[in-house]
Order: structure tokens, then C-alpha cells, then sequence
């Protein structure tokens, strides 16, 4: 945003600069801001204005700025975001004014909501799911056969807010496209901005990376130890991965063993419980291994509330 001094220097020099001054002076005194800034500060005359105008010329103009504002993207003023003050102060004889920089209701919301995603963070899983936002309504009334599933998440969320990190977590299991992960999404986001941490994993793509992480242990240590660590995990989409003994012993076994009676850990599932122990008790290198299925389960079934998500496949809309 150009000064006041640069403004006067552009003028033709056809009048003189001096005329010119004195009406952009006249302008400033006569601006509601102006008028309304002297009504706080009755010492503030007219030569405490003249010398400082260019403070006074910086403050009103960026007040219409914002008055209309192009949004945060396109803010014209010397601090995106931010807009400037004017507090006064006699020194000796005279009046002083000082100014500062004050962020504005754009920027301080979009410092929150970065602040939010910042807790989250999801591997594989479609970035647009956390970062278009929800709009309450949908949540409620896109699908009326999942109002009860909806209320159930809900409910959780508020509990969460009430009294802290729970001990069990929620197990969404239903058929495709009936929203499972978009409301654990949701959740996410609402509990972010409760200011907790929270990790969403589809399964997977992410069963196929831990291959690649076998030989990096450096980075499978520290991919194991956030999901240990973080407040919320969700894993979605289970069930769908091909498994072997390594994964579900070693990585999973090794995640929710260090989690369960400590910080809740979420699932989205097209299978049940019992399904999914079948599941997990067949690996392609190993055949049937019941026992290392049941234990794995062990640490799934007693650490989750079971929310059936009924409804339309959302996937076959026509938008």
C-alpha cells in the first residue's frame, strides 16, 4: 500500500503541492474515522493530525480496506491479514500517535484452522475429506438411515470434549460408500479443534508401503511410534488389506498392544468383528493361524463401540 507521500509525489505539478496537501488534510479531518479517533482523544487537534499524517492516512485507508474486503487471499494492505490502530499520547505539549498492527477475524480464523490441521494428518486417505470442511446439516440429514449411526459419533465427540481422551474408540462397520469414513473425518476435525492429535490411515495402501519400510527401519520406527503416540488413530478400511504374519504381529500387534488401555483407536470396516478375525487368522504365507487372529482381536474387539453405518452408497450419486 503506497504512503501518503507517495501518493502526493505522483500528483501533476500543475497546482501546487501545497494546495493539493491542504485538501487531502481537509479530507482526513472531515473522514468519520478521523472525527470519531479525536472524540477519543480530545488532545489530538489538527496539528497533531498534520504531523502525523501519514500514520492517520495509513490507518484510514486500511479501515476501508477491510470495510471491503477481497478476502484474505487478495487483502491489499502492508500486512496480509492485519490492519493498523491508533492510540495517542501526550509528549510534553504535544499529542503523539502510535500505531500498531492488529490481526483481523479472517486471519486469526484461518491461524485456527491451520492450527487444526496441523494435528491431523492422514496417510493415503483423500486430503479432501479433512480439508473442505463440514457443514453441520449434511452431517445430520444427507442420509436419514444413518441418523442413528451419526448420533452415536456425536455423542462420542461430546464426551470426548466433556472428559477428556477416552479408552475405547469406535468400530464403523457397513457396507461401501455409506459415509464410514467421512464421519470419522469429521470427528477428526471436530476433536482437533478440541486440540487433539489425531492419525487417519487407510489400510490398504498402507499394508503395501510397511513392505518398503522393511528396509528402513528408521522410517518404520518412527511411522510405529506415531501411530503409538498420537490421541486418536484410526485405521480405515480394514479388512480390505492383504496381510501377512509380519504386518499383523509385528506392526499392528505392536501399535494397538502399546495403545489399548491408553489412547482409543477407531476402525471403518466393511466386515464385522467376527469376519474380521477370520480375516486376520489367514495370511497368504501362513494358511489359517486362529490363535494369532484371535489375539490380535483381542486387542480390536474389547477396546471399541460397535457403530453399524446403514444407507445409500453415497459413491453411485449422480452429482
Amino acid at each position: 500500500m503506497e504512503s501518503l507521500g507517495e501518493l502526493l509525489k505522483s500528483w501533476p505539478t500543475g497546482k501546487s503541492i501545497v494546495g493539493q496537501a491542504e485538501q487531502k488534510m481537509a479530507e482526513l479531518m472531515n473522514d468519520p474515522l478521523v472525527v470519531k479517533l479525536q472524540v477519543k482523544y480530545p488532545e489530538l487537534n489538527e496539528q497533531g493530525v498534520r504531523l502525523n499524517l501519514n500514520r492517520v492516512y495509513q490507518y484510514v485507508t486500511e479501515y476501508r480496506n477491510c470495510v471491503n474486503c477481497p478476502g484474505l487471499e487478495r487483502c491489499p494492505n502492508d500486512y496480509t491479514g492485519h490492519y493498523t490502530l491508533l492510540s495517542c499520547e501526550v509528549v510534553g505539549e504535544q499529542a503523539q500517535l502510535y500505531d500498531r498492527k492488529v490481526s483481523c477475524k479472517k486471519f486469526i480464523a484461518k491461524q485456527n484452522e491451520d492450527q487444526v490441521r496441523s494435528r491431523v494428518k492422514s496417510f493415503y486417505v483423500d486430503e479432501r475429506a479433512l480439508e473442505q470442511g463440514y457443514d453441520p446439516s449434511e452431517i445430520l440429514t444427507n442420509d436419514p438411515a444413518r441418523m442413528k449411526a451419526v448420533g452415536q459419533v456425536l455423542s462420542y465427540i461430546d464426551r470426548t470434549r466433556e472428559s477428556g481422551l477416552q479408552v475405547e474408540g469406535l468400530y464403523l462397520e457397513g457396507r461401501f460408500g455409506t459415509g464410514k469414513t467421512f464421519l470419522m473425518c469429521y470427528m477428526l476435525h471436530e476433536l482437533a479443534k478440541a486440540g487433539y492429535s489425531g492419525v487417519i490411515v487407510y489400510m490398504p495402501e498402507f499394508v503395501e508401503d510397511l513392505k518398503t519400510m522393511m528396509h528402513e527401519p528408521g522410517k518404520l520406527r518412527e511411522t510405529i511410534q506415531m501411530m503409538q503416540n498420537t490421541d486418536l488413530l484410526i485405521f480405515d478400511d480394514i479388512g480390505a488389506e492383504n496381510t501377512n504374519p509380519w504386518v499383523r504381529d509385528h506392526v499392528l500387534g505392536s501399535i494397538l498392544n502399546y495403545r489399548m488401555k491408553r489412547k482409543p483407536t477407531f476402525y471403518t470396516s466393511n466386515y464385522n468383528l467376527d469376519a474380521l478375525e477370520r480375516h486376520f487368522s489367514f495370511t497368504s504365507k501362513d494358511g489359517d493361524d486362529q490363535h494369532k487372529g484371535e489375539r490380535l482381536m483381542d486387542r480390536i474387539r474389547h477396546y471399541v463401540e460397535v457403530v453399524m453405518v446403514t444407507g445409500e452408497n453415497k459413491r453411485h450419486r449422480k452429482s
